[in-house]
């Protein structure tokens, strides 16, 4: 599989919470090495979160997949599903 990159950040961890990806992206010789974005399609990034350590990223990368597998859990019970 081939590594994908943004902005010169490589990409190196992702959860998936339904039609939505958050992945981290890691560029060594960047002021904040890295970064947490949304990202949709597999190249679709937005909502970045720039970081100087990977434990922060984490966070913020658990956050935002507990934030949207929230509204997700709260979406299907509003539809009674």
């Amino acid at each position: 599989m081939n590594q994908r990159t943004n902005i010169g950040y490589k990409i190196i961890d992702s959860v998936h919470i339904g039609n939505t990806e958050f992945v981290i992206g890691y560029n060594q010789k960047a002021s904040m090495p890295y970064v947490v974005w949304e990202c949709q399609n597999s190249d679709n990034f937005c909502f970045g979160s720039f970081v100087s350590n990977r434990v922060a990223a984490e966070q913020i990368l658990l956050q935002r997949a507990s934030n949207a597998c929230s509204r997700q859990a709260h979406s299907i019970s509003m539809k009674g599903v």
